[in-house]
């Protein structure tokens, strides 16, 4: 999906925006972990407890994009 179509899905559907401020949220915090030279280890488990949401997020985005393409052919 390209930018326009995240935009204009972010302007109609309440949840895709939330979904959408989140995942970027997730990865302003993964890029400030990943800058470290070392994590602890409550930030390794952070970190790997943000890449899985950040994933589950990105399907739940794809799935409503899906509905809405699905929604615009009927």
């Amino acid at each position: 999906m390209d930018s326009d179509q995240a935009d204009a899905l972010s302007d109609m559907d309440s949840e895709y925006r939330r979904l959408h401020d989140e995942h970027h949220a997730h990865e302003e915090r993964l890029q400030v972990l990943g800058a470290k030279p070392r994590l602890s280890e409550d930030e390794e488990i952070e970190e790997k407890r943000l890449k899985k949401e950040k994933l589950a997020i990105k399907d739940r985005m794809e799935a409503i994009a899906r509905n809405h393409r699905a929604g615009v052919a009927h």
